[in-house]
């Protein structure tokens, strides 16, 4: 009688990703799909069918690349750890993930959402210094049990009919946090380029991605009614705890978003990376790549700053920092600034380019209305994301519960 316990390596083989060099033009742009952390991560499904880049079969033979067969699980083990699929066409992938391919004991969809189950394990057991990883060895090891192959495929046909209700929800509440933030984003835009009144007397901005602007506003460079600090240069060393470090990633939709990615350096040295100019309260942060134009205002204190983020404050007495960072925000100064950036791999915008970027400019109290407007709009809004968040995230532990509920037989029909 074979088995139906054990470590996962008695039950699946265990593959390495791999990256062709970068240097070398015949290695890429080719017909095999090569998966990454990624591609895995913006999936609404557990099959994936396609991957952002492509290799060819001389990267294949000569990189010694792993081409999973259709059926395998495809999971992130580093930054994050547990975004996993199952391919759909045979598929390569880099060496943030690895590959599973199931034995004949095992149905590969119950394989699937078994690990999935195990995601929180999965973290608990991953480590590492410079990035946490979980190891070739750590994954092949878990324990796993599962019943008859019949069962098995009764329990994920079931558990591909609840979840996928579960995602389909889950995908429309997401639709609607887009949709309130494509609107804010463009009450932002008309408040900061038109004004409050609708009555004003309007002049032609002589900028035709800007158009018509209130007849007493004024346009003027960046650079001249602002100061900056440019943080880019050297990563500094990252530790598990101590000060905040704010990368380009924590800044989206309008602020700084401490859950999206925690990231430390150690508290002596603190001085040191921060001795170009310390953040302040209220202060602009800007990216400037990857991604390219995020903007929020520093709502902490005692907070570090990585490379890619420029922190500009106010340098004209007639300007507000809350009034710059929703001018910064707005879909017209993104334009401004798409238009001004260079690069193929990673887009980004240079110092060079930064100084012929524009500030439209009202009066200081119009700054304050404009402003003032924007913030009671910002947390009218942030009430009811907050809300749809909160059900976003009990749904996501409600699968969860489900899937583990079914794969470990305590949900009696499924046995």
């Amino acid at each position: 009688m074979k088995p139906n316990s054990g470590a996962l390596r008695y039950f699946a083989r265990i593959k390495n990703g791999t990256t062709p060099a970068s240097s070398e033009p015949e290695y890429w742009d080719g017909n095999v799909r090569w998966a990454t952390p990624e591609d895995l991560g913006k999936l609404t499904s557990d099959k994936i069918f396609d991957t952002k880049r492509l290799v060819t079969e001389k990267a294949v033979a000569e990189c010694n690349l792993t081409v999973l067969p259709v059926g395998s699980i495809i999971i992130s083990t580093r930054a994050p750890i547990g975004h996993m699929a199952i391919n759909q066409i045979p598929m390569g992938f880099n060496q943030g993930c690895r590959g599973i391919i199931p034995k004949e004991q095992i149905y590969g969809p119950f394989l699937y959402h078994l690990v999935k189950s195990r995601t929180p394990e999965l973290n608990a057991t991953a480590n590492g210094t410079t990035f946490v990883e979980l190891s070739r060895h750590d994954l092949a090891s878990m324990f796993i049990k599962f019943p008859p192959f019949a069962v098995q495929q009764r329990i994920s046909r079931f558990l591909d009919e609840k979840t996928a209700r579960i995602d389909r929800l889950i995908a429309k509440k997401r639709e609607l946090l887009n949709l309130m933030a494509e609107k804010r984003q463009a009450l932002i835009t008309k408040t900061v380029t038109k004004g409050l009144n609708p009555n004003v007397q309007m002049k032609p901005s002589g900028i035709d991605w800007l158009g018509d602007i209130p007849a007493h506003w004024e346009i003027r460079g960046l650079t001249k009614c602002t100061s900056r600090i440019d943080y880019r240069g050297a990563t500094p060393e990252k530790s598990n705890s101590g000060v905040f470090l704010v990368t380009a990633k924590n800044i989206k939709n309008g602020q700084i978003d401490y859950e999206s990615s925690k990231e430390y350096i150690p508290e002596e040295t603190y001085e040191y990376v921060m001795r170009r100019g310390k953040p302040q309260l209220g202060e602009v942060l800007f990216t400037t790549e990857a991604p390219l134009g995020e903007v929020a205002r520093v709502d902490h204190a005692d907070i570090a700053l990585a490379q890619r983020i420029i922190k500009f404050s106010t340098a004209l007495e007639g300007l507000l920092n809350a009034y710059l960072a929703y001018w910064m925000y707005s879909s017209a100064f993104r334009s401004d600034v798409v238009r001004r950036a260079t690069g193929s791999t990673a887009v980004g915008i240079k110092a060079s380019k930064i100084v012929e970027l524009r500030c439209l400019l009202p009066p200081k109290y119009e700054q304050a209305k404009i402003s003032k407007f924007l913030d009671k709009d910002a947390a009218a809004r942030t009430v009811v994301a907050k809300k749809i968040q909160t059900s976003i995230e009990r749904l996501s532990e409600y699968r969860a519960a489900l899937t583990t509920a079914t794969v470990t037989g305590q949900i009696a029909e499924m046995r």
